[in-house]
């Protein structure tokens, strides 16, 4: 059982940068592919950027190519989203996700918040 817990959220102006973190417990981090999503209000959760098992191939959606990178620090079970150039549209409440096989995890997520 992986248990998650992101960070870093908070309100930022347009063209601003944030940092999250996200935090995993247990000792199979390196088991789990971990990608961040996002849903922002009224809308349907959806794919953010993940990263591979020991960070050699990450994927980006479309929407945040050249803005945000993901990265992990398996000695330190945590996953980072950074994200550069915010937008208003990337105002979201964000998630991290941990999956391995049939094992699939969520944080409770952070709210980011860009105003214009």
């Amino acid at each position: 059982q992986v248990q998650l817990v992101e960070s870093g959220g908070g309100l930022v102006q347009s063209g601003g940068s944030l940092r999250l973190s996200c935090a995993a417990s247990g000792r199979t981090f390196n088991n789990y592919i971990m990608a961040w999503f996002r849903q922002a209000p009224g809308k349907e959760r959806e794919f953010v950027a993940a990263i591979s098992r020991f960070g050699r191939h990450t994927d980006y959606a479309d929407s945040v190519k050249g803005r945000f990178t993901i990265s992990r620090d398996n000695a330190k079970n945590i996953v980072y989203l950074q994200m550069n150039s915010l937008k208003p549209e990337d105002t979201a409440v964000y998630y991290c996700n941990a999956r391995f096989g049939v094992f699939n995890h969520w944080g409770q997520g952070t709210q980011v918040t860009v105003s214009s």
